[in-house]
């Protein structure tokens, strides 16, 4: 019986050990993607952005009274193609990147830079974390 509870506790040790550490790599590859994300809009790397987006990727912008815009992943990854990166100074193209949550195969992150704050859900598909959806809140 002793032997008994203790290959269980053992186990249970060893499975949250496993989960623990599953979410750490998890959290790190979040980090990665939004990184990736923002980094592509910033320099202009319209491939490096797409890599980043689920295929039902949807944002919505808010800006002050201006009406809700919609962008998909295609109108993001042509935009980002056609303008090349981003016009403002290289001391403002910052991110800060905190995930949020974690639950099985999606996730929470929020992106702060010096003119927006996105809010993001991420879906891991084939073992990649994608962005499924953006909300952004650009600063007036």
């Amino acid at each position: 019986m002793k032997h008994a509870v203790l290959a269980l506790a053992l186990c249970l040790m060893f499975n949250l050990s496993t989960q623990a550490q599953n979410k750490t790599n998890d959290a790190a590859a979040i980090q990665a993607t939004v990184t990736n994300y923002i980094e592509g809009y910033y320099s202009g790397n319209a491939a490096r952005m797409q890599a980043t987006l689920h295929p039902h990727y949807l944002k919505h912008i808010i800006h002050g009274d201006i009406p809700m815009r919609e962008w998909t992943g295609q109108q993001m990854v042509q935009s980002v193609r056609s303008n090349g990166p981003a016009d403002m100074p290289a001391g403002e193209k910052t991110g800060q990147v905190t995930v949020m949550d974690i639950s099985e195969d999606i996730a929470s992150a929020k992106l702060v830079t010096p003119h927006w704050v996105d809010y993001m859900t991420l879906q891991k598909v084939n073992g990649d974390w994608k962005i499924l959806s953006v909300v952004q809140r650009i600063q007036d």
